[in-house]
Formats: structure tokens, C-alpha cells, sequence
């Protein structure tokens, strides 16, 4: 049987149609997120960070954007839609709710929130004011063979699925991280950062609603100068559906790898199961975006790099515009972002 993507989507707005800014540049998300953005039609009209070193290399690669004097000339302007930001973790709550109270939707880098009291301010705010507070869960949202697993799971290629396997390695590269990535308090512990990434995942390619944490563990194993660092972190889940899910995500990518980390999704269903090579198939070459698909039919592979695009943000630039939630649901964006605080904070400390 022949399984082939549909083709990358095309822009769903003209220019202008749909003005949006970049504010607080603290991570190097907020790149993906605004090319996202712009592929899908938007256009990126201001930026702002107090830094200015951080608004130089962002205009190098967005020469056309203006420089804003301050983060109200953003909040301020009537015509700018959605502000994306990928702020320090701990800020990036405080300033989603400054984002909604100005009348505009918000779009954050994962981890959204370092805390639940966090989640709850966000969440009365989104029923006061009506506005988005939608997350860039990038590991599935921007990576093609995710993508395309999802429409597959949703098709019934694999029959209901029964568990959700993720892995998330990442290279530390300490030297070039901001003193915040090693302040616990500030970036919220491993399983509330990179961890979100696994969960939102098993919730979509599950179908579920609402999950329990059975277990969860992290651990500084290699970084005793960095006391504050978790390097590890595992947890396993249940869905409200029955399905399980368990991941790892650490800091330990040695650097003989070719990229920054070799992440996997195995995706176990009824009547087959997915495997995602997301970034590299190791010591194989052809680059990441691979997936194996095996069924009663036979075996499948399928790279998948150029050729499915990311339908996220055109679905989330067309929400944004019509007020419907087909890109993602508010309800899914903090379920993710709940269960992986949960997750944290139940975490027994391996050493």
C-alpha cells in the first residue's frame, strides 16, 4: 500500500492581511516560531527585546521587521494580532497574560508555564478576555514525519493506539546557555521544559483528553557544576482512553552525534506501529524526518523532509482570524502543559 503526503500547504493569508510581533527573544524558538508564521502568510512587523545584541541577530534574519522603542508600542498598536515570544519560562506566563489583557493572542515557546498557579492565571484570563494562549510544542508541530504520523494515526493506518513511546535527547552545549538555563526556579525543572514536548504528543497521537502520571524521576547524573541542572528525566503515563505512555528526555548527547539530538516517537498500535527518526537516522545519512511504518501490509519507509510542510501555523493564523480552534484546542494546549507541571512536581530525584 502507498502512503504519501498530501504536499506542503500554501500561505493562507496574503501579506498584511495578518500583522504579528515578536517580543523577548530569550530563546532560540522564537525563530521557528516566526518563520512558521511567515511561511503560513503572516507578517512579522515588530520586534522587541531589552537586549540589543538579541534584536541585531534577529534582524539578520528578519531584516524587514522594525525595532519597537518598547513593549507597548506592540501592545498598543490595534492592528498587531498575535504577539509571539519565547521569553525566560518563568516570565513567559506573566507576559501571556499582559499579551491577552492588550487584546491580542498570544504564542509562546514550550515550556508555557514553570508553575500551576501560573496555568490557572492563563486560563482565567483566556475566559475574561477571549484571546488564544496557544504554545509551540515544536517537536511534533515542526518536524514533517510528525506531522504526517498524525495523519496517519488519524486515518486508522495503525489501528487505535495503545501506547506512545518518546524519546528526547539534547545536547547541553553549556557554554552557550544563559545563566537562567541553570536556575531551577527559572527554567522549571526538565520534565515542565523539554518533557512538554513528549506529552503533548502522546495526547495527540492518543486522542486523549485528560492523562494520569503514574510515575516520574529526574536526576543530575554528569553535571555537578551546574547543581541546579536536571540532566534526565523519565515519566510514564496513562490516558483517560487506556492508552500508556512513557518517555526519557536528558541532556547527555555526546558530541560525536550529528546533530543536536536523536529523537524518536514509537508509536505502537492494533494493527502496526510507527517509528519517527526526527533529527538524524544515526550512521545511516539522509538527514531526520524519517518514518517506518509496519502494518499487516508489509514494511514502509518513508523521508519525509520538504515534503509535507507544517499546517499548524496557517490553521493557527486562520484561528486566529475566525475564532475556531482547529489548530489546536485551548483545552489540549494547557492539558499538555498541566500534566507535565504534575510531572515535576511528583518527580522522585535519582541522584
Amino acid at each position: 500500500m502507498t502512503y504519501a503526503p498530501k504536499g506542503k500547504p500554501n500561505p493562507v493569508v496574503a501579506k498584511g492581511d495578518f500583522p504579528f510581533a515578536a517580543m523577548h527573544l530569550d530563546h532560540g524558538h522564537i525563530y521557528g516560531q516566526c518563520n512558521g508564521l511567515i511561511e503560513a502568510g503572516g507578517e512579522l512587523r515588530y520586534v522587541f527585546d531589552p537586549d540589543p545584541d538579541r534584536v541585531a541577530r534577529f534582524r539578520e534574519a528578519f531584516p524587514e521587521v522594525k525595532v519597537a522603542r518598547a513593549a507597548d508600542e506592540i501592545l498598543d498598536d490595534p492592528e498587531i494580532r498575535l504577539v509571539a515570544a519565547a521569553a525566560v519560562p518563568c516570565e513567559r506566563g506573566p507576559l501571556g497574560l499582559k499579551v491577552m489583557d492588550a487584546g491580542k493572542d498570544y504564542f509562546t515557546d514550550k515550556t508555557p508555564f514553570t508553575s500551576l498557579e501560573q496555568l490557572e492565571a492563563a486560563r482565567r484570563k483566556v475566559q475574561e478576555t477571549g484571546r488564544k494562549y496557544m504554545v509551540y510544542y515544536s517537536e511534533r508541530l515542526h518536524v514533517e514525519c510528525a506531522v504526517f504520523a498524525g495523519e496517519l494515526v488519524q486515518e486508522g493506518v495503525i489501528g487505535r493506539v495503545v501506547q506512545v513511546l518518546g524519546l528526547g535527547p539534547h545536547r547541553l552545549n553549556a557554554a552557550a546557555r544563559p545563566a537562567w538555563f541553570f536556575e531551577r526556579e527559572k527554567y522549571g525543572g526538565i520534565l515542565a521544559d523539554i518533557g512538554s514536548h513528549q506529552i503533548e504528543q502522546f495526547l495527540t497521537y492518543s486522542g486523549a483528553q485528560d492523562a494520569t502520571v503514574r510515575s516520574a524521576a529526574v536526576a543530575n547524573y554528569h553535571h555537578p557544576e551546574y547543581p541546579e541542572l536536571e540532566d534526565f528525566g523519565e515519566a510514564s503515563l496513562v490516558a483517560d482512553n487506556g492508552c500508556s505512555n512513557y518517555f526519557r528526555v536528558d541532556w547527555l548527547t555526546p558530541d560525536g552525534l550529528s546533530t543536536w539530538g536523536d529523537g524518536r516517537t514509537f508509536i505502537l498500535g492494533t494493527d502496526g506501529y510507527l517509528e519517527l527518526r526526527k533529527y538524524t537516522d544515526v550512521a545511516r545519512g539522509g538527514g531526520g524526518d524519517q518514518l517506518y511504518l509496519v502494518t499487516h501490509e508489509g514494511e514502509t519507509h518513508l523521508p519525509l523532509a520538504g515534503k509535507v510542510g507544517f499546517p499548524f501555523f496557517g490553521q493557527l493564523i486562520l484561528d486566529c482570524l475566525h475564532r475556531t480552534e482547529n489548530a489546536m484546542t485551548q483545552a489540549h494546549a494547557f492539558k499538555a502543559a498541566e500534566l507535565c507541571l504534575l510531572a515535576q512536581a511528583c518527580a522522585q530525584r535519582l541522584a
